[in-house]
């Protein structure tokens, strides 16, 4: 669970990093496919012309049409996501026998890997199992971002108080893309150890600093994917207060084996 938390952190940086650009750079440049590279022809240019699409069909707005791209996009990859939570849940039934392997084999480091490998191999547990669909998502996740960013349409419309190409000036986008994210990482606390729950206070604070600077069809994005997410946290892990702890039977709420 720790290496998962880990490679969220990864996704998040990256797709932060990535949103860093100012909006004169090549990530809010107008894609040209007959220049672009191989990333941006099969993945960001046939995203961007699907927004197109959906906005066609949605009365014009963009802000629908980001909607359902994200929804169609986060039910993709929901299988993996299933898969992720069962890889993970398998470790954490594991991790009171890895415990004792640890007292047992404390002063045997070689050891303790070679009998913790075992019990993995005994119970059919692949401990990189939990990383592989993060790492699937993350050019996904990255084209989508390319896309709403470097489809000028976009840039150009409004939708309900927003400019979708300027950020929002009375930052109740911000606030609201700041909230889910927090409340989205509620939902994990219970798998996170403490160094890690002090991100439950980070993220929410960068992701308002750049909603505040950017345009506003990118936090609009972000609130779909976290609303999504948080809705799908809860159907799998169960409500924060009731998530089940490592090692612990209970899992109110949550998805049964």
């Amino acid at each position: 669970m720790t290496r998962r938390i880990y490679m969220l952190v990864a996704l998040s940086s990256v797709i932060l990093l990535l949103s860093g650009c100012s909006p004169s750079s090549a990530a809010s440049a107008p894609i040209d496919p007959n220049t672009a590279n191989f990333f941006t022809k099969y993945f960001t240019y046939p995203l961007s012309q699907t927004l197109d699409w959906f906005a066609d069909h949605l009365w014009g707005q963009y802000g629908l049409s980001i909607l359902v791209v994200t929804l169609i996009i986060r039910l993709i990859i929901l299988p993996l996501t299933l898969k992720q939570y069962k890889s993970s849940k398998r470790m954490q039934d594991l991790q009171p026998e890895m415990k004792k392997l640890k007292e047992k084999y404390k002063d045997d480091a070689k050891k303790q890997q070679e009998e913790t490998m075992k019990l993995f191999q005994q119970n059919g547990v692949n401990p990189l199992a939990g990383c592989f669909p993060i790492i699937v998502q993350m050019p996904i996740l990255i084209a989508l971002y390319q896309a709403i960013m470097r489809n000028q349409e976009i840039h150009e419309h409004t939708f309900l108080w927003l400019n979708l190409g300027k950020p929002d000036h009375l930052y109740i986008l911000p606030l609201i893309a700041a909230a889910t994210t927090f409340i989205q990482q509620m939902f994990m606390s219970s798998q996170m150890n403490q160094q890690m729950k002090s991100l439950m206070y980070i993220f929410p604070v960068m992701i308002f600093v750049m909603s505040m600077n950017f345009a506003s069809a990118l936090p609009l994005y972000w609130i779909y994917g976290n609303i999504f997410t948080i809705v799908q946290s809860y159907f799998i892990y169960g409500a924060p207060g009731s998530q089940k702890k490592p090692g612990s039977q209970n899992n109110k709420g949550g998805l049964s084996k």
